[in-house]
């Protein structure tokens, strides 16, 4: 077949639980960087019009920063078209806004947020993520079987947890509810990840992410937030229940915070030691100091982006990379393609943890940046040296699981060997 006219289904979300399709996404780099893409109906949710997939690294940044010509207000930020009767209320976060768009307040709310995860207030909490990673570690290593453990179930799952619930001030007895919530948000492109999908009155499954599935997490960030006015506390919740936000506006915002806070840690910290685990000189450098702990974790980064996809909606129309694309046209945005893209990565299959300069998209770009980089990086160098410290060099005891999922980029099981000597 010929590769200038054959044109690779990256939209699948099975396709994602086999492995990230590198060779599809380099074709579409090579010969079509912004291809057409059937939505076809999978696992009983329904069929979309399509879109087009954008894997080059520059016109990935073109489009996350152009927010007047691609709009998260227009169509929201996720592959699948939302229930129109759910579009208003999916735009009341501001990862479905646009600066100076709609009625949402972009601007105002990012400010609130970031006013609340100042980089001293996360670097504040530095001792007890250190103490966290040492206490799981060790207790994955003293617990373990044959002397191999499952990662994700025995300390990345709890890590990220944790670290967020401190950070967000939830108590300790309601932490196994942000973790459970996450999951039916995360992964419900997964049979073995998901609770069983609920169904509407037509009999399609309900979109995760609807008000109709999200009563609960909303009852209770009310709740946290009336226990914050009045038990005040050093932590993100307090903040922005003194912020004077709306409720709808502490709804969505404890939503984004619990599942994007969650979930980046969550799939980056068991995908870098899964990519350690596969180039054991690369780990040996790590280990021995040969390279800095904070351009390994940009590395990993890059190799293992936290997000696959995120979705925009034409909002003009336009041309990008020599395409038309027309106003009301969905334009999705590859991240791991773009981390490969030759173009700007020198030998970009290569792990490379020294690799600098690292322009990574793996916490997006533009008005939309992820506002917790700080908090991910801290964890993830943490974790990282914590392992060097007191565990042996990553090595597979068993096969990985991958989330089926064409949204996040999740480890779902990570049997690693964890007896023997560091190093």
């Amino acid at each position: 077949m010929d590769p200038a006219a054959y044109v690779p289904d990256v939209f699948d979300p099975r396709i994602y639980g086999a492995g990230i399709p590198y060779e599809s996404y380099r074709l579409l780099r090579e010969h079509h960087p912004v291809a057409w893409q059937e939505e076809p109906e999978i696992a009983g949710w329904p069929a979309g019009p399509g879109f087009r997939a954008v894997t080059r690294h520059a016109d990935v940044v073109r489009v996350l920063r152009d927010h007047t010509t691609y709009s998260s207000w227009l169509g929201a930020t996720q592959i699948r078209d939302p229930d129109p009767a759910d579009l208003p209320f999916l735009r009341r976060t501001m990862l479905n806004q646009d600066p100076r768009r709609g009625a949402g307040d972009h601007g105002r709310l990012r400010r609130l947020v970031s006013r609340a995860f100042t980089p001293a207030r996360v670097d504040a909490f530095a001792g007890r993520v250190r103490e966290r990673a040492r206490t799981l570690l060790a207790a994955a290593r003293d617990g373990a079987e044959d002397g191999a453990a499952d990662l994700v179930r025995t300390v990345t799952d709890e890590y990220a947890l944790l670290n967020l619930t401190d950070l967000l001030g939830v108590p300790a007895a309601d932490r196994g509810l942000l973790l459970e919530w996450t999951v039916r948000v995360i992964g419900y492109q997964d049979p073995e990840d998901a609770p069983a999908p609920r169904l509407g009155p037509d009999g399609k499954p309900l979109d995760p992410r609807s008000p109709a599935l999200l009563g609960e997490m909303f009852s209770y960030a009310r709740e946290l937030a009336a226990h914050k006015r009045a038990h005040p506390g050093d932590d993100v919740m307090t903040a922005l229940a003194e912020a004077g936000l709306d409720p709808a506006e502490l709804e969505m915002f404890f939503f984004l915070l619990t599942v994007a806070g969650n979930d980046t840690v969550r799939s980056a910290a068991p995908g870098g030691l899964l990519a350690l685990a596969g180039d054991p000189d690369a780990y040996r450098q790590l280990a021995d100091g040969r390279v800095p702990v904070h351009t390994a974790v940009d590395e990993l980064l890059r190799v293992h982006p936290p997000v696959l996809s995120f979705r925009r909606t034409a909002a003009v129309d336009t041309e990008l990379a020599g395409q038309p694309i027309r106003a009301g046209d969905k334009v999705v945005v590859f991240h791991a393609s773009a981390n490969h893209d030759e173009r700007v990565f020198t030998d970009p299959g290569r792990l490379d943890l020294g690799r600098t300069p690292n322009p990574h998209v793996s916490f997006g770009d533009g008005p939309h940046v992820c506002l917790g980089a700080h908090f991910a990086r801290l964890q993830l160098r943490v974790l990282y040296e914590e392992w060097r410290a007191a565990m042996p060099a990553p090595e597979l005891a068993g096969p990985p699981r991958r989330l089926v999922s064409n949204f996040i980029n999740g480890i779902t099981r990570l049997p690693l060997r964890v007896s023997g000597r560091p190093g």
